[in-house]
């Protein structure tokens, strides 16, 4: 394969600006490059510079576009792509009113594929080069998500959701099944290619102690698998966990009874946390994921990114289709700067473009592997028009930073501000 050098505006991480002063987390150029080679980032720097380093590459010239790593969805519901902007009241009321009858047609293997191929192109032509999503209890539907991004050669995290209680007969299985099936599908998909198997309880209330038992006895057996469930999401949500678990000192504690509690554990949303779940998530090296139009669109709350990320627990940021109501990621950051202001805090945009690559790697375990733009990474690789729209283009003109042209595009863009979309290097 020919080498392939990407010129443009160019923007990558070398560490958290959660943590490290701005100017030391984040690398622009105004004339930058990326060499690929092989499928992964070769080598960064100046144009000029590596032309001539690199004189038989091909040049492709993104003009004053910006160069930087694909989005990171860590957390979404691949099954809820066609019913995603449904009108509801709360969670549950949501769940049983939309989310429950759609995913019972996943028994047919035939939508199961429909739907993967369109979730999978809806977010590669968002710049989302991977996506951890939540299947159902059909192990069809587990199959078609991963079969659909091995076409695509796309890095997915994925596993059957697993339910056997509190949900319609046609979508509860039982704590043997969940296992069994979980286990099968763990052994066929996880590792092999792009692939990474996710154990998934719903969450407490759909699974009976039972049932999380024996997925905590399952990662246990498969400690390098990842586990991903939903979290403290709403407050009547927490008041039903409560009294299906009376001896639970609180959500959490309904996971981590039956051991599933991890550093390799992905909690959604996790908006409405007490002190001692806090604490254990950051003694755990545990991450949550921040769902921010999900929040907003369901009335969940408001999520406290500044606290959590004083603790240092790691944060992921994801749509949360179809809870959440984009499939763009820059909407995403857009969702995730409001609530900020909410509660006080202004996200640098840095800080945002960060969690959406980078940071959401990281609580994925995928750091330096995807999320990311320099040496050695997969070339998943986003080009963004910061000109897409005449109300974004007639602000950008107007900047004179970086960082004030990146802003409009983080808050009004969407998939037309996706120039281009690059898997492993390869154009989609």
């Amino acid at each position: 394969m020919k080498d392939i050098l990407l010129i443009g505006q160019t923007l990558r991480f070398t560490a958290d600006p959660f943590t490290v002063p701005l100017e030391d987390a984040a690398k622009t150029s105004a004339r930058g490059a990326v060499l690929v080679r092989d499928g992964k980032i070769a080598q960064t720097g100046e144009a000029a510079d590596l032309q001539r380093e690199n004189p038989l590459a091909e040049v492709i010239d993104n003009g004053d576009h910006v160069i930087t790593a694909g989005f990171v969805d860590a957390h979404m519901h691949f099954p809820q792509t066609a019913m995603i902007a449904s009108w509801g009241l709360r969670l549950i009321d949501w769940l049983n009113t939309y989310t429950f009858p759609e995913e019972m047609r996943f028994a047919d293997p035939t939508y199961c594929d429909k739907i993967a191929d369109r979730s999978l192109d809806l977010a590669l032509s968002h710049g989302t080069t991977t996506l951890t999503s939540f299947c159902t209890i059909h192990p069809a539907s587990v199959d078609a998500f991963f079969s659909a991004a091995a076409k695509r050669n796309m890095a997915v995290v994925a596993g059957k959701t697993c339910m056997d209680r509190n949900a319609p007969d046609g979508l509860q299985d039982t704590a043997l099944t969940a296992y069994d099936d979980s286990k099968a599908l763990l052994n066929k998909w996880h590792g092999k290619g792009r692939a990474t198997y996710a154990i998934t309880p719903r969450f407490s209330p759909t699974s009976t102690p039972d049932q999380l038992d024996a997925l905590g006895a399952l990662w246990g057996e498969f400690p390098d698998a990842m586990m991903q469930t939903h979290l403290s999401e709403q407050l009547d949500e927490i008041e039903w966990v409560r009294g299906l678990f009376p001896d639970a000192k609180d959500y959490l504690d309904t996971y981590e009874t039956f051991g599933l509690l991890g550093e390799r554990g992905l909690y959604g949303h996790a908006i409405h946390l007490e002190g001692r779940e806090i604490d254990r998530l950051a003694e755990m090296n545990a991450a949550v994921v921040h769902c921010p139009t999900s929040n907003t669109f369901i009335g969940s709350g408001l999520f406290d990114m500044a606290g959590l990320k004083s603790r240092g627990i790691r944060t992921g940021l994801a749509t949360d289709t179809g809870g959440g109501s984009s499939f763009s990621m820059l909407r995403t950051m857009a969702a995730a700067y409001e609530i900020a202001q909410l509660r006080g805090t202004a996200l640098h945009p840095a800080q945002l473009m960060w969690l959406a690559s980078e940071g959401s790697a990281s609580a994925l375990h995928m750091s330096g592997e995807i999320g990311s733009l320099n040496v050695g990474a997969v070339a998943d690789i986003v080009v963004l028009d910061l000109s897409s729209t005449p109300a974004i283009a007639q602000r950008t003109a107007e900047a004179e930073t970086f960082w004030e042209a990146l802003f409009p595009t983080i808050m009004m863009g969407d998939d037309r501000a996706i120039a281009q979309v690059y898997l492993a290097g390869k154009p989609v």
